[in-house]
């Protein structure tokens, strides 16, 4: 599969009917109108698309060129939506991004992910076949920038750890995707976010947009679930917030 296949593939996938309002439904527990969304690894931009459809405003954080060219051509005349083309990590800087051209949306800064990847069973199709060297962000700055986000959606393919290192004011609400093959990532959200003082988590499974716990829970909590996931589980979102209830399903 070509880049160009697997970024329709993307399209196909993540704008299926009837997605858009299951989507929305889930997202205005978090985000309304005159609010502000960071969406941190945007890929095509199906969130930040939810987003604006809530009339938040939109922050997608895309590194990848031929992405970013994408939700320029999709969202960038739409009132609200704002494109940077940058990592997100803990300082300023630049990196190596890390692509597999057939599968973009698994591209990634982690050499850890990358091993961890490596040989395990769901993965053993994945190839990192190209390297762009990139500039860096931080939520920090990115806050300090476009404004203190209510928001913060991060799905970066391993690094999430590290782009929280680069956030020292926890947001109302946030979200990061975890993997079965990089619990630890999971469990250094966590303890990044408690530092912060965030008391509260959910989560959901894959593009599952129901919360699998009845009520939130506590860090420890959430890191002991994720580590009792059977690997085929392979991945969800861990949600925090500030406010408890927004958690609640």
């Amino acid at each position: 599969m070509t880049t160009a296949a697997a970024i329709r593939h993307s399209l196909r996938t993540y704008y299926t009917p009837g997605r858009a309002a299951v989507l929305d439904a889930f997202h205005a527990r978090f985000l309304g109108p005159g609010d502000l969304g960071f969406d941190v690894g945007s890929h095509v931009g199906d969130r930040s698309a939810s987003f604006l459809r809530l009339g938040a405003r939109a922050l997608a954080v895309e590194p990848q060129p031929r992405l970013a060219r994408l939700l320029r051509l999709m969202y960038g005349r739409t009132p609200g939506f704002t494109l940077v083309s940058a990592l997100v990590g803990d300082a300023p800087g630049t990196a190596t991004l890390r692509v597999n051209s057939r599968n973009p949306t698994v591209a990634s800064v982690s050499e850890d992910f990358v091993a961890a990847a490596a040989g395990a069973p769901g993965w053993e199709d994945q190839v990192w076949d190209t390297e762009l060297h990139l500039p860096v962000t931080t939520l920090d700055a990115l806050a300090a920038e476009h404004g203190v986000p209510d928001f913060i959606k991060i799905d970066v393919e391993g690094y999430e750890a590290t782009a929280l290192s680069g956030l020292s004011r926890a947001p109302r609400s946030l979200s990061f995707e975890f993997t079965t093959i990089q619990r630890d990532v999971a469990r250094d959200c966590l303890e990044r976010l408690s530092a912060l003082g965030t008391r509260a988590f959910n989560a959901c499974l894959g593009e599952d947009m129901t919360f699998a716990h009845p009520a939130p829970v506590s860090a420890a909590a959430m890191a002991a679930w994720i580590a009792d996931l059977p690997h085929e589980a392979n991945s969800g979102d861990v949600y925090a917030s500030l406010e408890p209830a927004r958690l609640i399903p």
